[in-house]
């Protein structure tokens, strides 16, 4: 089991969590994430590894109560347990020196981005950083991102923080000016990313998209996180998550996010009904897990 070292709200129906996981903090590298299993009988998720602690022996990641697994997290506090974390999964972003690299993220999807930046610019980039979000309460990780890249643009949907519109918006803006630009990663929603790709294709800019993908297993064996790329079939879990963003088919990709909405949905309402009950179990399961290690342990 992996226990939650702190548990704080770091916006609305987002909370970030330090977990102790020493083997994976070894591990860990720019752009690979974990699955999480909250207990026996919880479904898999795959989540974003915002940073990790090798010293200290942590990870953190960052949640935002979307669905019954992710409410049911977000209710955890530090001292209680998570069943399974396996990671880090995925492969690590190309980190190499490519001159003025832009990473277009929104809200959560920062902390997503945020390691990718701060490699890029360590190994001797000009990181210019756009971050979008739809209000000031839905961006995040400000202070740290200043710390980390060259240059920080903020947008909001509404105009009440930094620059208003969407991301694209300073994309398009940076290149009319004459900024010669020569990688972009966009991190975020598929229209998002489809945008992005469709601003930076035809100008021969390299551009690289972060899939999140419906995802079981995480060693490419159900095929549920297929994507389309050039024509082939690949594995979010095992080829990507990141891909060259002119070889996938966003459309195809769009079709399959979607395709257990509708179930999501009622899971959600019956997680939010039974919300407490759900939650006590949860944290009995542990313990019953937390006691046959002990016993296990002591009988060796």
């Amino acid at each position: 089991m992996f226990r939650i070292m702190e548990a704080r709200d770091i916006g609305f129906r987002i909370r970030q969590f330090t977990i102790e996981a020493p083997r994976i903090a070894h591990k860990q590298r720019p752009g690979q994430f974990v699955i999480v299993r909250l207990h026996d009988q919880g479904e898999r998720i795959p989540l974003s590894i915002k940073s990790s602690d090798p010293a200290a022996g942590t990870i953190t990641i960052v949640v935002q109560s979307v669905g019954k697994t992710t409410s049911l997290l977000n209710s955890l506090e530090a001292g209680d347990s998570i069943l399974d974390i396996m990671g880090p999964l995925g492969q690590p972003s190309e980190i190499k020196i490519h001159g003025t690299a832009v990473i277009v993220a929104g809200g959560m999807d920062t902390a997503t981005a945020l390691p990718t930046a701060r490699a890029l610019r360590d190994a001797g980039n000009f990181v210019v950083f756009i971050e979008g979000a739809r209000n000031r309460e839905m961006v995040l990780f400000e202070d740290e991102l200043r710390k980390a890249v060259s240059e920080t643009h903020i947008l909001t949907d509404d105009n009440s923080y930094g620059e208003r519109g969407p991301v694209t918006n300073k994309l398009n803006e940076l290149i009319a000016n004459g900024r010669k630009i020569d990688y972009v990663l966009a991190v975020g929603s598929i229209g998002m990313m489809r945008a992005v790709a469709a601003i930076t294709a035809p100008r021969g800019i390299k551009t690289t998209v972060s899939l999140k993908t419906i995802m079981m297993d995480g060693a490419g064996m159900c095929g549920g996180c297929r994507v389309l790329a050039g024509g082939d079939t690949k594995f979010a879990c095992v080829d990507g998550p990141e891909f060259d963003a002119t070889l996938v088919n966003f459309d195809l990709l769009m079709q399959r996010n979607a395709r257990y909405r509708d179930k999501e949905s009622m899971s959600l309402e019956v997680f939010a009904e039974h919300k407490e009950e759900q939650l006590v179990q949860c944290r009995a399961e542990l313990a019953e897990h937390k006691r046959a290690e002990l016993e296990s342990t002591y009988a060796r």
